[in-house]
């Protein structure tokens, strides 16, 4: 028996300044998972081993989380060019990914700072986006979400912060925020 697949994939971006985008796209990928879909999330800017990328390993094959980065933040405005290296190799998996079709959500984890300081073309990532299969859903994250991937979006989420625990001193967590 072939497979069911989603009959429209949509394109979802979750963007704003609060916390909670990735995990809420996580979110979605354990709801995917649990319904039989195929996962890929490929993280941009991100290179320690996070949580979430060991729970991907525990949900495999249902779920693939691969990640691209070094520990420690990048600095967007002025990129070093191993990080820009590690961007680059992030999107041509990204493309091959989304072009294949074999996965019913994709997810390009913090992939709007990515576009914001034009690491990658945003017009490159458009007509990836308009040219995926049908039936492929897609997830972008990320603070900065430009204008144009917002009006192409079937869905836009905004985390706004009314109150952080951050504003008090708490550094991030191990199982929370990583």
């Amino acid at each position: 028996m072939a497979k069911e697949r989603l009959s429209k994939g949509m394109i979802q971006v979750y963007t704003g300044d609060g916390k909670g985008k990735t995990t809420c796209a996580l979110g979605l990928a354990l709801r995917a998972v649990g319904q039989g879909f195929q996962v890929y999330m490929i993280q941009f800017l991100k290179g320690r081993e996070t949580g979430e990328a060991q729970a991907a390993a525990r949900l495999s094959p249902e779920m693939t989380l691969r990640y691209f980065g070094r520990a420690g933040l990048v600095n967007l405005r002025s990129p070093a060019p191993e990080d820009v290296a590690l961007v680059g190799e992030a999107w041509e998996l990204a493309r091959k990914v989304l072009a294949a079709g074999e996965h019913d959500l994709v997810i390009l984890d913090e992939i709007n700072l990515v576009l914001t300081y034009r690491l990658i073309p945003l017009d490159e990532v458009l007509e990836v986006l308009r040219q995926r299969p049908p039936w492929v859903e897609v997830v972008l994250t990320g603070r900065q979400a430009p204008e144009e991937l917002v009006a192409l979006a079937d869905l836009v989420t905004e985390m706004r912060p009314v109150k952080h625990y951050y504003q008090a001193g708490v550094k991030s967590r191990r199982g929370i925020e990583w």
